[in-house]
């Protein structure tokens, strides 16, 4: 093969192997619309380390399914852990990208799942602003919040390895505004990652997350 017929093969050989494109995030029902399997994992490899998350279907199938599909389309990578608080959540799920959170808006909520577990420490769900609101924001539980059971959080999953990660993360800035002096997530959907790198610099991120293990 001619040497610029193998490097031209060589570079797009790369690009198609940097995961999907991300025109593809701006339109939710591209990347939605598979039913997950019974038990799966996601491995997220963030600036602290990594951690593994399994997701057990049955115990909340709506929030599983979205999960999925967000960690397939990678949805979370590039991500910022916009909110840390040691002695209760680490929460994530606003894109850096502007364009991705204006897609990701009210339109792509799913209905809420019955309670079926407790948020136990290292145990996730979605977060909402209210019933049937669940989009793509999520937390890991970082003690025990049984409180959280009757405000309707689905766990759908529970961090099985690098749970002391989230220990790692920088929790300086504390909750977010207006009740404290963290990120502003209105600000975050419409700035991204410009407004996190310039007045949040100190705050952990995603590199990449992907489906590692499926059991049928």
């Amino acid at each position: 093969m001619p040497l610029l017929r193998l490097l031209t093969a060589l570079l797009l050989l790369s690009a198609c192997s940097c995961g999907p494109r991300y025109s593809r995030l701006t339109f939710p029902a591209k990347v939605t619309k598979k039913t997950a399997p019974a038990l799966y994992r996601a491995r997220f490899e963030t600036t602290q380390g990594i951690f593994v998350i399994e997701v057990h279907r049955d115990w909340s199938p709506l929030g599983a399914d979205r999960f999925y599909n967000l960690v397939r389309g990678g949805f979370y990578d590039g991500q910022r852990f916009f909110r840390t608080l040691p002695q209760f959540v680490v929460q994530w799920g606003l894109p850096a990208k502007p364009a991705v959170s204006k897609a990701w808006d009210e339109t792509t909520r799913i209905k809420d799942d019955p309670v079926t577990q407790s948020n136990s420490r290292g145990f996730v769900s979605f977060a909402t602003s209210g019933p049937n609101t669940r989009t793509a924001q999520i937390f890991v539980n970082m003690a025990d919040n049984a409180r959280l059971d009757k405000l309707g959080f689905s766990p759908f999953g529970k961090v099985v390895e690098g749970m002391d990660v989230f220990a790692k993360f920088y929790s300086g800035y504390g909750e977010g505004a207006p009740r404290g002096k963290g990120p502003e997530q209105k600000r975050i959907r419409e700035e991204g990652e410009a407004y996190l790198a310039r007045d949040f610099p100190q705050l952990d991120r995603i590199k990449r997350a992907r489906i590692i293990r499926v059991r049928k």
